[in-house]
């Protein structure tokens, strides 16, 4: 179930029980009371209820802002992460917010800050990637002779209790 959309199903139930029980002549303050709500929601689910009947109690189908990005833009945007950052013009192909940023407003004319698009990039199911941060230096070849030939030698010892 999509975020916030459970919770949307559960004030729509609450509220057609109180239309339930507007229709067999319960008092607000009653309908508040039994539903745990405030008597100025009662009040107002009660004007709803006798405009338009228990369907004008349905309510809002989506919570907060509405998405930015269209379905097919969601899908021109996924096609081009998966292409790579070179195929869109990079020197590397690593994405970063700032880089998919630009990549979103050139696709599809839709522009994001960069410290936004995460939320972007985690609804089309990416996660935050980091490479391993190593010495250029570094030498595997060196790393793996002193693990073979020093074993467990270089295991830090424990310090004994008591005085020094």
């Amino acid at each position: 179930m999509a975020r916030g959309t459970k919770r949307l199903a559960e004030l729509r139930k609450r509220r057609y029980q109180a239309a339930r029980l507007f229709q067999k002549g319960e008092r607000q303050a009653t309908v508040a009371r039994l539903l745990r709500v405030s008597r100025q929601s009662v009040s107002r689910w009660y004007r709803q209820w006798l405009q338009g009947g228990t369907p004008d109690l349905r309510g809002s189908t989506r919570a907060g802002r509405p998405p930015r990005l269209q379905r097919d833009q969601r899908a021109r945007v996924r096609k081009a992460l998966l292409e790579g950052a070179r195929a869109q013009g990079w020197a590397t192909d690593l994405w970063t917010l700032p880089r998919v940023a630009k990549m979103i407003e050139s696709v599809t004319g839709v522009h994001y800050h960069a410290g936004h698009v995460w939320r972007v990039m985690k609804d089309l199911g990416w996660s935050l990637q980091r490479p391993a941060v190593r010495a250029k230096e570094r030498d595997e070849k060196a790393i793996e002779r002193r693990k073979r030939t020093t074993g467990e030698l270089v295991k830090k010892e424990t310090r004994r209790r008591g005085p020094g």
